[in-house]
């Protein structure tokens, strides 16, 4: 009798902990193990098109590795996973935990659909080092405050990778007459350009960081001009590498000079990791502000809010560094963290326009969304959130370009209309003695009119002390 692993945000085979129980429980009556992963259309509705492109080929490279046994239906869970369960005779259904708001709501309802059959949803792993929930404060309240959670996190420890099945997985697929299905072509990306999906490039793309740039993490993890970062945000996204594994790859970084490297990098795992224990206390904040930091009329409305919106979405908004970000997101699917940042400081706070549509931009174009780290981290940037973050810190886009893009390079590659200003110039364009060059618009704020009116509508919110921004 086998047993049916459904696959979700784990498209990988190794260090994975539900393939061993749904081995295990099909070895103990005598069956294989289905692999299946469900198509559903409320998620594909809501992922953009690098994300669906990006999950399809993830998808096909778990059916090679499962020797072509993937089984892929498509339709609702709760009635797709049971039917499936029923049709090969399955008692167990095994899967890594969700945490997330949706993944949650789905879960309890399949389980439910399940258990009326008399069959059992298991749950073994997830994908996080600690699961979110684990870890509660001295009095046993969630933790709100990062530092804190990273101490506790730390503290608590996690396990290490799982082990390779004793015995070879017996992969096996239904008959046709199941209603398996092809998975569907790729959506058409045009000019934009993925990272090869899969767990075997993640993991390559994982050892090439982790024998290269983890040296230098601690000061090129904010250099968009260099290649400093592990790129490793969608393959965790689609657990197609545990986190799991690249700790236990730290370790022995933590033993020679790359040690405050692999401590940021560390720093780096656990704020993913917060992030989800604060979505998993409080689903809400997916799309509410956890705490108000300005008055509702601060925020930009009707026309002038559509106009300041569609101009930093394409990357139109004057300001070399956020129109760099902003088509960089359309060109790969991806911005660099430090450029999340100001683009996301950028429209908040110098445009005055409400968190919410920055993370939905985001979230329809990220090959690595993910509720918890795409809205909360917004949160953090627009004051709005947990953690105790100056609400007030306000990015200067020209300084920041300067800091962290030096001699121009990241803007120049993701500008075009800006190729021919040489070095540092790049960033201020506006002062180039021959103007803007053909093309390139005018700012559409001045960004210090915009920071001192940022300051003011800080100082009037009740009980808020006006402050200075950084």
């Amino acid at each position: 009798m086998p047993s049916v692993l459904w696959f979700r945000r784990d498209l990988r085979v190794e260090d994975h902990p539900a393939i061993l129980e749904a081995a295990s429980a099909a070895r103990g009556s005598g069956g294989g193990v289905v692999a299946l992963f469900v198509l559903d259309d409320r998620l594909l509705a809501a992922s953009g098109t690098a994300r669906v492109a990006y999950l399809l080929d993830s998808l096909r490279s778990l059916d090679a590795a499962l020797g072509g046994r993937l089984t892929v239906l498509r339709g609702t869970p709760r009635t797709v996973v049971p039917d499936l369960a029923r049709d090969v005779e399955a008692e167990t259904v095994h899967v890594s935990a969700d945490y997330s708001p949706f993944g949650r709501r789905r879960d309890a309802g399949v389980e439910e659909a399940l258990e009326e059959s008399g069959r059992r949803l298991v749950r073994t792993g997830s994908p996080y080092a600690i699961g979110p929930g684990t870890l509660h404060t001295g009095s046993g309240t969630p933790y709100r405050v990062f530092t804190p959670f990273r101490r506790a996190w730390l503290a608590h420890g996690w396990r290490g990778p799982a082990p390779s099945a004793d015995e070879p997985v017996t992969w096996v697929a239904p008959a046709p007459e199941h209603g398996v299905e092809a998975l569907p072509p790729a959506p058409d990306l045009g000019p934009m350009r993925l990272p090869r999906a899969g767990e075997l490039n993640a993991r390559r793309r994982w050892a090439d960081f982790r024998d290269g740039a983890l040296s230098d993490y601690d000061w090129g993890r904010d250099r968009p001009d260099l290649p400093g970062t592990s790129w490793a945000s969608p393959a965790l996204k689609y657990g197609e590498i545990h986190p799991r594994t690249l700790l236990a790859d730290l370790e022995p970084a933590m033993l020679d000079d790359r040690r405050s490297s692999a401590e940021t990098y560390r720093s780096e795992l656990a704020w993913r990791e917060f992030h989800a224990d604060v979505l998993f206390h409080q689903p809400w904040s997916a799309t509410r502000s956890m705490r108000p930091v300005v008055a509702e009329d601060a925020w930009a409305s009707g026309p002038v809010e559509a106009e300041r919106l569609a101009a930093w979405a394409s990357g139109r908004t004057g300001y070399p560094m956020v129109d760099a970000g902003m088509r960089q997101l359309l060109a790969e699917g991806w911005v660099h963290n430090r450029v999340r940042m100001i683009v996301a400081s950028f429209l908040v706070k110098d445009l005055h326009v409400r968190w919410q549509q920055g993370a939905g931009h985001f979230m329809r174009h990220l090959v690595d969304g993910d509720v918890a780290s795409n809205q909360l981290n917004w949160q953090w940037v627009a004051g709005t959130g947990s953690d105790a973050a100056p609400y007030f810190r306000i990015f200067n886009p020209v300084t920041q370009g300067l800091k962290f893009d030096p001699d121009g390079a990241y803007v120049r590659r993701y500008v075009p209309e800006l190729a021919g200003v040489p070095g540092k110039a790049a960033h201020e364009p506006w002062k180039l003695p021959a103007g803007l060059p053909v093309g390139y618009p005018e700012r559409v704020v001045d960004h210090a009119v915009e920071r001192d009116q940022a300051l003011a509508d800080y100082g009037r919110r009740p009980g808020a002390e006006p402050r200075s921004g950084a």
